[in-house]
């Protein structure tokens, strides 16, 4: 991790973040903004430079769910009560977007990926590894972020019809920059310039090996993550990323570099499906019932689209996919939701009782 001193505006701070951070400046705290999570601690860019950061009590006890806590790209309220000793995170400031997925496994909470984040690299690769299902995903979360998402397709040196694909993925993003790139040879390069701003936040998101630690090092100029070589038997490079870091580019930008997602589990994410499956809620608007399942049903615009070839079936059927995947996320949040509140009332009414105990005696 670098070692940079940069005002406030530099690293992103705007007057929102101003506003939401009054609260904290009687506690003698000032801010900082997560620039790398290594779990237990983290480091934090402040006005005093990089500094060590950890949690504090109250802060990890407050928090229902791992959402609550720091996340890279998050600005905090940090105060440093000796010298030598890290920085205590007193609070999180409400975040204007964040990337995030449900946690693996079997429970329902949210793990943020990255927060105030301006753009999202989806970062997909041209060789073998290519899934245009899976980007699709990628692209849903992208868009209910709340950032503005660019798809790069990088390894265009080992694709000679990269052009071809590259059409395609620009059917399915109706509207959304796609980028035929290869950091190899640096091909497509020169109009990512045009997204490295000042003080604006990259978050940099992919598979394993699809080229993310080898693009960030190209944007630097020199080598600020360490990558693998590509493998023979599958052209995928070796997954080297471990965590969730930030850096600053020589243009001033920020850029989150992210470990390849090897799972994304989808969370209830409705402004994401319209976004990302635009074309097929359109058409599904001219079914005659509006709660058309798009089966045997008359007058279904969907299948209709299907038979004279106007909608793809694999994509109607990966909306479908993602959509009952968002269903059951959603059902499991709200039970896992009134689980807590039930838990809470408990603990109202055993308070109470005791207090009333104890005004008896």
């Amino acid at each position: 991790m670098e070692e940079f001193v940069y005002d406030l505006e530099s690293l992103g701070w705007s007057q929102s973040f101003q506003t939401a951070f009054e609260r904290y400046s009687l506690d003698m705290c000032s801010p900082g903004r997560i620039a790398e999570n290594n779990g237990a601690s983290y480091q934090v860019y402040s006005q005093h430079g990089l500094v060590a950061g950890v949690i504090s009590g109250r802060l990890r006890h407050e928090a229902t769910s791992p959402a609550d806590l720091p996340a890279v790209g998050d600005w905090v309220a940090i105060a440093q009560r000796t010298v030598l000793g890290p920085a205590v995170i007193h609070g999180v400031l409400p975040r204007k977007s964040k990337f995030g997925r449900k946690s693996a496994g079997r429970g329902a909470e949210e793990q943020v990926i990255a927060a105030n984040v301006d753009i999202i690299f989806l970062v997909s690769s041209l060789n073998q590894e290519f899934n245009l299902r899976r980007l699709e995903r990628y692209l849903v979360l992208a868009i209910d972020s709340g950032a503005m998402p660019v798809i790069l397709l990088n390894k265009s040196d080992l694709c000679p019809d990269h052009a071809e694909l590259a059409r395609g993925v620009q059917d399915v993003a109706d509207g959304i920059p796609v980028h035929a790139i290869s950091v190899t040879d640096g091909a497509g390069l020169q109009p990512l310039d045009d997204y490295l701003i000042k003080g604006k936040t990259i978050a940099l998101l992919g598979s394993s090996g699809v080229g993310k630690s080898s693009l960030i090092n190209f944007l630097a100029g020199r080598e600020m993550q360490s990558v693998g070589p590509i493998r023979m038997d599958d052209d995928r490079g070796r997954h080297t990323t471990t965590r969730r870091q930030m850096f600053v580019l020589p243009s001033g930008a920020l850029v989150i570099d992210t470990p390849g997602l090897r799972e994304l589990q989808m969370l209830d994410s409705p402004v994401g499906m319209a976004g990302a499956f635009e074309d097929v809620e359109s058409i599904a608007a001219g079914c005659r019932f509006r709660d058309c399942r798009h089966q045997t049903e008359p007058d279904c615009a969907v299948r209709d689209a299907m038979e004279r070839e106007r909608l793809n079936p694999e994509r109607f059927l990966a909306y479908e996919k993602l959509g009952k995947e968002m269903r059951h996320a959603a059902l499991k949040t709200d039970k896992r939701a009134q689980a807590d509140q039930k838990k809470r009332w408990k603990k109202l009414c055993r308070q109470a009782s005791d207090k009333a105990r104890d005004r008896w005696r």
